[in-house]
């Protein structure tokens, strides 16, 4: 599951119907331009099911929204802008059978049909997802016996004071996601010591200085989730592990 930056207001949950959408009902346009899926998900969440199934041309182009928020449309005679800061959750399978990592079925895909599945979304889109989850299947059988988390209350309390937090923090209604990231430097310097360690892990992993940005836009909303007025060692640690497939 990949997760890309939060924005600071919910207001709908779209999703598209099927990954055989045509790119112009999801980004906008067409011949008298209409504003497509991610502008009708403006300040809310687009969800995309089996995300690898759709055309590369269609995911490169949600790059632009995901950047700045906004998706612009040229035409002959005019270049028309429509607002799309959106939350995007989109969902793939791990190889074209479905079946790689699995415990209980037979994969029959071979490892170079695995990597051509993955690859189809590109190294610069996968670098604007902030949270990149690998699920494994679930025995319900003993999921049931397991601890009743938080309530969807608590932990709507607990964001909503994280935000709070944020507004404070940069005098206007803007959260970590999205404020400049020299001014995030500076209301949340890191540590001689974080810096030091973020950079090693940067060149041995080959980070993008987008994907380093990301890690700390992230570890700081982890900290404000934790009531931590600095950027912690640990939410640092949390980051790195949560952008990691």
């Amino acid at each position: 599951m990949l997760i890309p930056h939060p924005i600071c207001r919910l207001i709908e949950i779209r999703i598209t119907p099927l990954h055989s959408a045509s790119g112009v009902s999801i980004i906008g346009g067409g011949q008298y331009p209409k504003p497509g899926e991610i502008s009708l998900a403006h300040r809310g969440v687009l969800f995309l099911d089996e995300i690898g199934e759709f055309s590369k041309k269609t995911l490169d182009m949600l790059r632009q929204p995901l950047e700045n928020g906004l998706i612009m449309i040229s035409r002959t005679h005019a270049t028309i802008t429509y607002p799309a800061s959106f939350i995007l959750i989109a969902a793939m399978n791990p190889c074209p059978c479905g079946y790689e990592g699995s415990n209980t079925h037979y994969c029959t895909c071979t490892r170079k049909q695995i990597m051509a599945y993955q690859n189809r979304l590109s190294g610069p889109l996968r670098d604007r997802f902030d949270i990149n989850l690998t699920l494994g299947p679930i025995d319900f059988n003993s999921a049931v016996h397991e601890k009743e988390g938080e309530s969807s209350k608590i932990v709507r309390e607990r964001v909503e004071e994280a935000r709070d937090r944020q507004y404070d923090r940069y005098g206007r209604e803007v959260c970590n996601g999205r404020i400049p990231y020299e001014m995030l430097l500076d209301k949340s310097p890191l540590t001689g010591a974080q810096q030091s360690r973020l950079q090693r892990l940067a060149l041995k992993n080959n980070w993008s200085n987008r994907t380093q940005i990301k890690i700390i836009r992230l570890a700081r909303t982890i900290s404000d989730l934790q009531s931590s007025r600095a950027i912690t060692d640990q939410s640092i640690w949390e980051a790195i592990q949560l952008n990691e497939v």
